[in-house]
């Protein structure tokens, strides 16, 4: 395998991974596309078989807080194991995102860019304070 900044991880390699300050979002798209590429698997990535699989991605997450009490953050964060879970759903639903956005050729950088200030417009600060309405 050529030598490169990303590559697929090597569960016996480094002792700790880049954490979210130290990684970016192209190499993190770079990591998905090496993944898929070594694989073979760009011929199932439609972006309808993308999207179908990130929703039934985004629902194994919410399996985790199905039936359960409206909890904080931090209650969640107290349990490890349920902490751990749901980061491998949530890590399964970007990397779908991430693989859709590889296909299409878009610049998730951008797009959010813009999808926020959308949302700050349709949004505004004032209307958002309050969570009774």
């Amino acid at each position: 395998m050529p030598n490169s900044d990303v590559s697929t991880p090597d569960p016996s390699a480094a002792p700790s991974p880049p954490s979210d300050e130290q990684t970016t979002v192209a190499q993190l798209r770079a990591l998905v596309a090496r993944f898929v590429g070594e694989r073979a698997w760009e011929q199932f990535h439609s972006p309808k078989n993308l999207a179908m699989s990130l929703a039934i991605e985004a629902a194994e997450l919410m399996e985790h807080f199905q039936w359960t009490p409206v909890e904080s953050p931090a209650e969640v964060r107290a349990e490890s194991t349920r902490v751990a879970a749901v980061g491998e759903e949530l890590a399964d639903v970007v990397c779908y995102a991430l693989a859709l956005a590889n296909a299409l050729e878009l610049d998730l950088s951008a797009t959010i860019r813009d999808k926020m200030l959308k949302n700050a417009q349709k949004y505004p600060t004032p209307s958002c304070t309050d969570a009774t309405g």
